[in-house]
């Protein structure tokens, strides 16, 4: 993996706080994985929303600053579908759109079994000059 495709992004020290780690990147995609612990959970046990559209975001982040360009989220949404299940979980990024100023992502949060728990979709703004 090459370090310059995460040059914008490997500071992120709320990423680190929460624990995610990059397993891929190449330019229009990512793939991170967060260990769940008791820090990612809300009060009634499960893995807190926030959470995962952190580890969500942060993949959408990795993807499309690859390229090298500065880019920043100008919209987010996630729809959660059910609770993960086990002790891992990972969130693939996936350019569906792009041109020189935006980009559109869809990325795939899913749990150890594999199964889809969110669905994030983000556009972004790339900024020139940085």
């Amino acid at each position: 993996m090459s370090q310059d495709y995460l040059k914008h992004v490997r500071n992120d020290r709320f990423a680190q706080l929460l624990g995610i780690e990059v397993v891929e990147v190449r330019p229009g995609y990512g793939l991170v994985e967060m260990s769940v612990g008791e820090k990612h959970l809300n009060g009634i046990g499960t893995v807190q929303g926030g959470a995962l559209f952190t580890l969500a975001d942060y993949a959408f982040a990795v993807a499309c600053n690859a390229e090298g360009v500065v880019t920043v989220a100008i919209n987010a949404s996630i729809s959660f579908f059910k609770a993960p299940q086990g002790r891992v979980i990972r969130a693939e990024a996936k350019e569906e759109s792009g041109s020189r100023k935006v980009c559109g992502y869809r990325v795939e949060v899913k749990d150890e079994d594999g199964t889809l728990v969110a669905s994030f979709s983000g556009l972004g703004y790339r900024k020139s000059g940085e």
